[in-house]
């Protein structure tokens, strides 16, 4: 055995690294709520601490581990607490970060179930539950990945090869060169990732025939092309601005009469189906083809957690194959037929726990619980002189100041607040500010701290507007 083996056998054995990485993590959350949600320059400066070389020579674990508390720990953005409201991104609720670190020293391979029969197990169950919590089709199949990004590639590469197929072209074996001609059918506020996705599968922007959206985002129905069995249509479940859901109760009948297919982007939206309050944004989900969802925005799971969701598991499994005569599956459930990717941490585990620790009624209630937080926040702001440009449907809310100038410098006096973090966008050719409400730590009190950063911002560029 040699030196080294030996050296990180006794820390295995001792535990003293991750003892002292759980000491560092429970520092970490004292006091988490009175702790700024975005670093300070003096904060990012400390950065430059992991600048150098590669070390020549095993190093220090203690220090390793030290210089990565003391250093990384004051350079985080704080998404668990309840004044963070950008990029949809939720918190984590404290049973799926204590199942992540029971799995990460599990550190399993989730790709086969002779690889990891617990993984396996539990994502089996996982799929059985998303399936009952958005109603969807007995035989629709689920696969964890990264985010709703590569779930989308995963429904999109299924319609590809269905359609396809129906066309008589086999892409597996006759590739993509030459192959009958797909149309894209997408709405104006389609969100950016899907073209991405779209443009990986190899579809250029002249197979995408754009439809016009209402004044909150949502698809026009009358301006729909005339489908065919050609094409494949994108919907919404939540637009990233405003929130609002495409009417697919109307529009996914007309779409499976033609024999296109329907994918539903749902990265924080579907979770509105798990919600009696709001079944009526998300009547007809269940007509869908596949559908893309993330665990680590409304659900509140630990990053990364992203579903897809697809009820032609033949196409699903025919687009993402994988050779390899020395992969030994099973009768039960082997994951990795429903991604792209064969080695990937078994994400499965803190789902499970996330969805079993709430149940039916936990989720239900969490989901209303932030579009409760999101009407709130909308309420206060416009009280205070912020314009709300959206319907405040589930839990996005657009702000906006008068002048684009004016919204800018307010945005950018919230973000280097500190206290209060939200993005920016381009709404209806508007600057605006996206606040969105995603983490289950959020109360009306850390909103009133928040709120109260807005005000001061809003005030302190409205007087030097006028004054200029």
């Amino acid at each position: 055995m040699s030196k080294l083996q030996i050296h990180m056998l006794e820390q295995t054995r001792s535990c003293e690294l991750l003892k002292l990485a759980s000491t560092s993590a429970f520092t970490y959350l004292e006091d988490a709520e009175q702790k700024n949600v975005f670093p300070s320059d003096e904060s990012l400066d400390l950065l430059t601490g992991f600048d150098g070389d590669l070390p020549e020579n095993v190093g220090d674990g203690v220090q390793i581990i030290k210089q990565l508390a003391e250093l990384g720990g004051q350079n985080t953005v704080r998404y668990s607490g309840g004044r963070y409201y950008g990029f949809v991104n939720g918190g984590a609720l404290p049973i799926g970060l204590a199942a992540k670190w029971l799995a990460d020293i599990w550190d399993q391979n989730a790709a086969l179930h002779v690889m990891s029969p617990v993984a396996a197990k539990l994502e089996s169950i996982c799929q059985q539950w998303l399936k009952q919590l958005f109603a969807l089709p007995d035989e629709t199949v689920a696969g964890l990945v990264g985010g709703t990004s590569v779930a989308s590639l995963c429904g999109l590469a299924a319609a590809r090869y269905r359609l396809l197929s129906n066309l008589n072209w086999d892409i597996s074996e006759q590739g993509l060169f030459g192959a009958p001609t797909l149309r894209i059918i997408l709405g104006k506020q389609t969100h950016g990732t899907v073209i991405k996705m779209l443009n990986l599968l190899g579809f250029g922007q002249q197979q995408i025939e754009w439809v016009d959206c209402d004044e909150q985002g949502r698809m026009r129905i009358e301006k729909i092309p005339e489908l065919d069995n050609t094409c494949i249509m994108v919907l919404q479940a939540g637009n990233v601005c405003s929130g609002a859901f495409d009417d697919f109760a109307r529009i996914i009948p007309i779409a499976k009469k033609a024999e296109a297919w329907v994918h539903i982007d749902g990265a924080f939206g579907l979770w509105a189906a798990a919600s009696t309050q709001f079944s009526t944004l998300t009547k007809g989900i269940n007509l869908a083809n596949s559908w893309s969802v993330d665990g680590h925005k409304t659900l509140n799971t630990p990053y990364d957690c992203g579903v897809i969701l697809c009820s032609d598991p033949a196409a699903l499994t025919h687009a993402l194959h994988q050779q390899g005569s020395y992969i030994q599956t099973s009768e039960a459930r082997d994951s990795m037929i429903y991604t792209p990717d064969m080695s990937r941490r078994a994400r499965g585990i803190e789902l499970w726990s996330c969805l079993a620790f709430l149940g039916k009624s936990g989720i239900a209630e969490l989901v209303s619980l932030l579009h409760q937080h999101a009407k709130y926040f909308a309420q206060q702001a416009q009280k205070s002189g912020f314009e709300v440009l959206n319907d405040v449907v589930f839990n996005q809310v657009i702000l906006a100041c008068g002048t684009n100038e004016i919204t800018k410098n307010v945005l950018k006096h919230i973000q280097n607040s500190g206290i209060t973090w939200c993005g920016g966008a381009k709404w209806m050719g508007r600057d605006i500010i996206r606040v969105s409400v995603c983490s289950w730590a959020t109360t009306e009190l850390e909103m009133d701290k928040s709120l109260a950063v807005f005000v001061e911002s809003l005030h302190q560029n409205t007087s030097n507007s006028e004054h200029n």
